[in-house]
């Protein structure tokens, strides 16, 4: 599996333990690593969050390249998963569309995910969202100022929140999630820090708050998403 990064602070983080035993391939874009091809990814696709924006080819110069590559992906059988940035890549790729500093602000801090119908028959998602009972929420860490505010032609919309409308879809063998599954607090905290239109202890605290709920959350993501790159790999035929 192929894990794309394109800023030094946002790393797979807890995911690195919680993918357990699948082989890991990081692409360290921000260093000048090269976009992989479609057929170099192996049996999975991550792309993780970063600080630029999804149109943002000036400064990361690697964009085009990675908006290509999702794009292609997804329409195969290998799964793939865009994490914040990432799923604005995906949407963009996809033909849908992101506002850069959208209007509603930036959602900061633990954020209630509410599941759609849908996600409960989803190849990543039903578990979380049938554990979710009653609320149809779950609990994940956010940090984000831009948005995808349409979503791709044939994408499936999985998941919202009270600010953001899209925070999961799904489109062919991809999935777009706008939260942060993989962020552990620490991490949250260091996001906090870098913008000056954040409270930190208000973040750190609904963290600690909701600790054992985000960490379950993530956990889960990842060994679902973990379970579908081992499937594709035992069914894959050997050229």
């Amino acid at each position: 599996m192929t894990v794309v990064q394109s800023s030094p602070d946002a790393t797979l983080d807890r995911f690195a333990d919680w993918l357990g035993e699948v082989d890991v391939r990081l692409v360290r874009a921000d260093l000048g690593d090269a976009i992989p091809g479609p057929t170099e990814v192996g049996d999975g696709l991550v792309v993780l969050g970063g600080h630029m924006s999804a149109h943002d080819d000036a400064v990361a110069p690697w964009l085009p390249g990675l908006r290509a590559l999702l794009a292609v992906v997804s329409a195969t059988d290998v799964p793939a998963l865009g994490i914040c940035l990432g799923a604005q890549l995906l949407a963009v790729a996809r033909g849908g569309r992101v506002e850069l500093a959208a209007p509603p602000g930036r959602e900061a801090g633990v954020v209630d995910v509410r599941w759609r119908p849908e996600a409960e028959q989803d190849a990543l998602l039903s578990g979380l969202a049938r554990a979710a009972g009653p609320r149809r929420s779950t609990a994940q860490a956010s940090m984000h100022a831009d948005a995808v505010v349409d979503l791709p032609r044939g994408a499936v919309w999985l998941a919202s929140s009270s600010t953001y409308p899209f925070q999961a879809f799904r489109i062919g063998s991809a999935w777009g999630v706008q939260f942060h599954p993989e962020a552990s607090r620490e991490t949250l905290r260091a996001w906090a820090d870098g913008h000056v239109d954040v409270d930190t202890e208000a973040v750190v605290a609904q963290a600690d708050a909701r600790a054992d709920e985000v960490e379950a959350a993530g956990r889960a993501l990842a060994e679902s998403f973990a379970a579908l790159v081992r499937t594709r790999a035992a069914v894959r035929v050997p050229v």
